[in-house]
């Protein structure tokens, strides 16, 4: 099963909004000591969370499948050579370029030298399927059949 233009639009829309409601843009946050980026991501996803608070598990489960195609996308040798890390490392590295939005997602895609060297977003990395199981009592199927894991996209590793 694949996301629709809609569920993807409503994803990065949901991440600018969370960051909107911070009163940090992401750009902000990038340029951030080391610590104070730690706490502008802790409200980014204390946000996000708040943002999602009424949303049905047919919804959850199309953000997940949404952040779990985005994860896979970027899940490549040349962007691991940048942001470093094992493979769980790189996987957070990967949840920390999902967290910052759309615009950096696409220029790190498209440039891996844009990218944010050792740093990190575990939590972004299975939020909505987190949120899933906490209100609903089970982690989504996603229906993709793709891993978010690294080293999983076999295209960014050959």
């Amino acid at each position: 099963m694949t996301s629709t233009p809609e569920d993807i639009s409503r994803f990065w829309n949901l991440i600018a909004s969370a960051w909107t409601a911070t009163g940090t843009e992401p750009s902000a946050a990038l340029r951030s000591a080391a610590g104070d980026l730690d706490s502008r991501l802790d409200a980014f996803l204390a946000q996000l969370s708040t943002l999602s608070t009424d949303f049905s598990s047919a919804e959850l489960t199309a953000l997940d499948r949404v952040a779990e195609r985005a994860l896979y996308d970027i899940d490549r040798a040349d962007l691991q050579a940048i942001t470093d890390g094992s493979d769980d490392g790189f996987l957070y590295a990967r949840g920390f370029i999902v967290a910052m939005g759309r615009d950096y997602y696409d220029a790190v895609s498209s440039d891996p030298e844009a990218a944010t060297t050792d740093a990190e977003c575990e939590q972004m990395c299975y939020f909505f399927a987190h949120l899933h199981h906490e209100r609903f009592g089970a982690f989504p199927d996603t229906g993709s059949g793709i891993s978010r894991e690294s080293a999983s996209n076999p295209a960014g590793w050959s």
